[in-house]
């Protein structure tokens, strides 16, 4: 389960990705937080990691935008009970691309990196505690919440990367 963390890239895709998270990290400076600029880059390097790489080709605005809105995809970012929030159409703006475009890169980069809604991968550390697919595993077919689960469970779903951290133990 654990998503890559490293922002190591590939040589002849280092100056796409400086290109991208440059963008990446002024639009989330300016209107979200630290931690989607992290999981932008992220997910950056891991779409450069990718062979071929699809970030290789095309523009690296429409590029930065897509990622932007995939993380916000998984993370609900559209949703207006949540903090921070941005409409979708703020976000094209901010990166100066078309609805069609920001949406057609934001799918293709879903589907590459296998992201759905509340996907424990690229979730916001901030809400990993509150993600419940972080914390679902499977036991003799039963899912379940590791967090209900034996200490000697979670410390065997931890090392297999099942789940995210050994939870605290109950007092």
């Amino acid at each position: 389960m654990p998503k890559p963390t490293s922002d190591k890239v590939p040589k002849e895709m280092e100056a796409k990705f400086e290109a991208i998270t440059r963008l990446t990290d002024d639009v989330c400076e300016k209107y979200l937080n630290q931690e989607y600029a992290q999981l932008s880059r992220q997910l950056a390097a891991s779409l450069c990691r990718k062979r071929p790489s699809p970030l290789a080709s095309g523009q690296a605005k429409t590029w930065a935008c897509g990622i932007v809105h995939a993380l916000g995809m998984v993370n609900f970012l559209y949703d207006s009970s949540q903090t921070p929030h941005m409409k979708s159409s703020q976000l094209y703006k901010a990166f100066g691309v078309a609805e069609s475009t920001g949406q057609g890169k934001s799918k293709l980069i879903r589907d590459l990196m296998k992201m759905r809604h509340g996907s424990a991968d690229w979730c916001l550390p901030g809400r990993i505690d509150d993600n419940l697919m972080a914390w679902l595993v499977s036991i003799n077919g039963m899912i379940v919440d590791a967090r209900s689960l034996p200490r000697s469970f979670q410390e065997e779903a931890v090392r297999r990367g099942m789940i995210p951290y050994l939870p605290p133990a109950a007092e």
